[in-house]
């Protein structure tokens, strides 16, 4: 079954939003917002815990509101398999300490600065993400 979701006004809309949220996250902490060292500094490190906390809630929270607010249903389909939950988990956050970053990191702050090593990256994070969607789908 193919679905085609093409949506380019929101699609813009989203990345914008996102820019922006990087540019506040960067003038407020002074620290890139790569999702992953947000999370390995909340759990681990004792600096800017709160502020790490508070991203990681929001990153919860945020969809939840969308839906809340907007009254739109938002209808995904993942594993209901806990063991697979854990294990994909524990995998990506293996993938992003051995890659030193995560999509966001590389994808979004990296690029804008333009280093070579986020732009690499991002390219092998959309070839492998593309041969997995074409393997599975």
């Amino acid at each position: 079954m193919n679905i085609i979701n093409f949506t380019p006004i929101s699609a813009f809309v989203g990345g914008v939003i996102i820019g922006l949220a990087v540019i506040l996250f960067f003038v407020g902490n002074g620290r890139l917002a790569g999702v992953s060292g947000i999370v390995n500094n909340a759990l681990v490190s004792k600096q800017n815990r709160t502020d790490n906390f508070l991203f990681i809630i929001g990153l919860v929270l945020g969809p939840i509101f969308y839906v809340f607010f907007t009254k739109i249903d938002i209808t995904f389909l993942i594993t209901s398999s806990l063991p697979t939950i854990i294990a994909a988990g524990f995998l990506v956050g293996i993938g992003t300490k051995i890659g030193r970053g995560c999509t966001s990191g590389h994808g979004i702050c990296g690029i804008s600065l333009l280093s070579a090593r986020s732009i690499i990256a991002t390219i092998i994070f959309m070839i492998t993400a593309i041969i997995t969607v074409k393997l599975t789908g």
